[in-house]
């Protein structure tokens, strides 16, 4: 077996060292370990250091996408390079290298698909009360729509074996880790979660300049993914939250009605307002309905997507924007060449020609 540890990484060149140097070469229950650095479009030396210190594999994007692409480029690139099982880790160092083993353990021993890494956040001593409250709050919210037990949803040191690594796709452009969780608890995808140690910070964090912007951009990230995999219990739960509302106010209108009914439009008011709640009410209640019918295409495309994978991983396809972290040297024997074996990800044994391939591929 084989585990591929992934590092998106933007400008990391003063961490990434210390990130690599506490790594595992050696795991149990696997054959090979290889470390995998997902460039995300870095302007330093990143790549230059993730050689010097031995990384096997670099998927350098061409320009900065942000965290969730350069999570989901990795994980793409970790199956077609072989692996059965990919961990991601931060390169700021946050996680502690040496917990991987632990991180693992459950998908060894065939108990999970998915681990996700508890920080024990209320031990965190860099984190303020209030960033310690809205990470309790956001991971409730997320073990609500996601069906699952994950105490810290917002952990980014996490393991995915080959099947659970084929199912989910990050389309958010700011982060991964809360949707790629209610996407695993609504697939077929068992998630487990470990205690992990964490390290003293070593920089401010890039995604969330202030407390303020962090929960501005947790609260909408929370909210697009729950609505986005619930939206009939968003909509319909605004819905009536509205209906109850206007039947409020119609209620306030013919009370005053019956009691004095040639008051003329003194309160004509509470009509019109009634009348605005109602058409908000029945707004939601469509929203939902259009809603409910967009998840069950994003469901076909999900389907339709991980089926394209599979179907590349079959042909062979090499992972975009790849290059070796630390290249074979030149040789002109055509023997060694051969001993070399054939690129990283691409299936062993012969293989037919590509016209054959295809319709195999297909057929299965």
């Amino acid at each position: 077996m084989k585990l591929i540890i992934q590092i998106p990484c933007f400008n990391e060149e003063a961490q990434l060292p210390l990130t690599l140097s506490r790594l595992p070469r050696e795991v149990e229950g696997f054959d090979a370990v290889e470390w995998l650095i997902v460039d995300d479009g870095s302007t330093d030396r990143t790549i230059e250091v993730a050689r010097e210190h031995s990384v096997d594999h670099i998927v350098r994007l061409t320009n900065h996408k942000g965290l969730a692409a350069a999570f989901q480029a990795g994980l793409d690139a970790g199956l077609k390079l072989g692996a059965d099982v990919i961990v991601n880790t931060d390169a700021d160092n946050q996680y502690e290298g040496a917990d991987i083993p632990k991180l693992v353990a459950p998908i060894v021993r065939g108990e999970a698909d998915m681990v996700v890494g508890d920080r024990q956040v209320m031990t965190i001593e860099h984190f303020s009360p209030v960033k310690k409250l809205l990470q309790r709050l956001g991971s409730w919210v997320v073990r609500q729509a996601s069906s699952t037990e994950v105490p810290d949803t917002a952990s980014g040191f996490r393991a995915y074996n080959r099947e659970a690594a084929l199912q989910v796709q990050a389309i958010s452009r700011f982060t991964y880790t809360l949707e790629t969780i209610i996407q695993a608890g609504k697939l077929l995808v068992a998630v487990e979660h470990v205690p992990v140690r964490t390290n003293p910070r070593t920089r401010e964090s890039r995604l969330f300049p202030s407390t303020t912007a962090y929960v501005r951009r947790n609260a909408l990230s929370i909210f697009r993914v729950y609505s986005q995999y619930q939206p009939l219990k968003v909509f319909w739960g605004g819905a009536i939250v509205m209906g109850l509302a206007a039947l409020a106010v119609f209620t306030r209108f013919l009370v005053y009605f019956i009691e004095n009914p040639h008051a003329g439009p003194r309160h004509i008011q509470s009509l019109i307002a009634g009348a605005v709640l109602f058409i908000a009410a029945v707004q939601l209640g469509s929203l939902g309905v259009i809603g409910d019918l967009l998840d069950a295409q994003r469901t076909l495309s999900q389907r339709t997507f991980e089926r394209v994978r599979r179907i590349e991983l079959q042909l062979g396809v090499q992972p975009s924007h790849y290059e070796p972290g630390v290249p074979a040297p030149p040789s002109g024997d055509p023997a060694e060449s051969a001993a070399a074996g054939p690129p990283p990800g691409a299936p062993d044994g012969p293989q037919p020609p590509s016209g054959a391939a295809d319709r195999e591929a297909l057929e299965v």
